[in-house]
């Protein structure tokens, strides 16, 4: 703990004449999301590895404030897209839980009705669009999304997640170049956690600025402390009301860090257990957003107890949901299904 405030403390060093940007009941309020989203994932994996979540899982721990902060500046109307570590998007963009652990556990409580698994789901209420299992394909789908506003003339913005990994695929290259050409409203996001699947970046990228990628085709683009919460949110304000004008795509590198494996079958044996200690006690989004609480508000541990006990009860009812839920009937193999007839 002594670490994570000394930490915050130093991010905010040389800055105390600047007003935070998020006031208290905002970060409050970042501060549960990420709790909930970490808690979430927790029980996911737990699930997991008492057999009850089958296939692929790829968990968010330790990357919670980029999607928290992003979706703070997002309004009604917005779009977002991911790839396939996508449970702690779905559940910033309001998602309930109980529905996200049901399509996990593959039953017809779930937002694809047990059918699409960790990967695959879908809620056109909130915004959220999938959920993609191949690396980079999201990309092209999510500038699809800002064509779609840029072709109706609105002012709503897609945000598009994808890997480091994912940023050397040649459809990233010419998406970038079309949404360029017809400045598309997208937020292209890299969330940086170092290994893609299991190389480290040093080992699989020449540069290790991710933010010139857009450089040949003239998108700016920013580099960002993706375990400071309100870091995040203040590049989201810039990049997402550089699409609200009109003046096209925008690059994010969020710099973060995952704690678990690429899956949940994965040792992460090419990194020391210290490298992930230490990330642990001195960057801890989570950690980082309670002390700035306790140092910018006089937040308190006794003031954050009923934010963990509501968060703690979710996604218990949400494990109970998921494991109560009945299977999907099995006429359901023949629904949303597309077809020429």
């Amino acid at each position: 703990m002594a670490g994570t405030a000394e930490a915050g403390a130093a991010r905010r060093k040389g800055k105390a004449e600047k007003a935070p940007s998020m006031t208290r009941d905002e970060l409050i309020k970042a501060y549960r999301d990420m709790l909930l989203i970490r808690r979430f994932e927790e029980k996911a994996g737990q699930l997991y590895g008492m057999g009850l979540i089958g296939g692929f899982c790829h968990l968010y721990i330790g990357q919670e404030a980029v999607v928290v902060g992003m979706q703070s500046v997002l309004g009604q109307g917005d779009q977002v897209i991911t790839s396939y570590r996508d449970h702690g998007h779905m559940l910033a963009t309001g998602m309930e839980a109980r529905g996200v652990m049901a399509e996990l556990t593959g039953r017809a409580g779930g937002y694809s009705k047990g059918k699409g698994g960790s990967m695959h789901m879908f809620s056109i209420e909130k915004g959220f669009f999938g959920g993609h299992g191949i690396v980079g394909a999201q990309v092209s789908l999510g500038a699809g999304l800002a064509f779609a506003n840029w072709y109706r003339g609105n002012d709503r913005v897609s945000l598009t997640y994808f890997g480091e990994g994912a940023s050397n695929q040649g459809q990233v290259f010419e998406t970038f170049n079309m949404a360029a050409l017809l400045k598309l409203p997208v937020v292209f996001i890299i969330e940086n956690n170092r290994y893609a699947m299991g190389t480290s970046q040093e080992r699989n990228t020449v540069t290790g600025d991710l933010t010139k990628r857009g450089a040949p085709w003239g998108i700016p683009g920013m580099q960002v402390n993706g375990m400071d919460v309100m870091a995040v949110k203040d590049a989201a304000e810039i990049a997402v009301g550089h699409c609200r004008a009109g003046k096209g795509p925008y690059l994010l590198e969020m710099k973060t860090y995952r704690y678990r494996g690429h899956s949940m079958s994965d040792p992460a044996k090419y990194r020391t257990r210290e490298e992930v200690q230490e990330m642990r006690q001195s960057h801890d989004p989570i950690e980082g957003a309670r002390a700035s609480l306790a140092e910018l508000y006089g937040v308190d541990e006794a003031a954050l107890r009923p934010i963990e006990d509501e968060v703690k009860a979710i996604v218990q009812e949400a494990a109970d949901f998921s494991q109560s839920s009945p299977e999907p009937d099995p006429s359901e193999l023949w629904t949303d299904v597309l077809t020429d007839a």
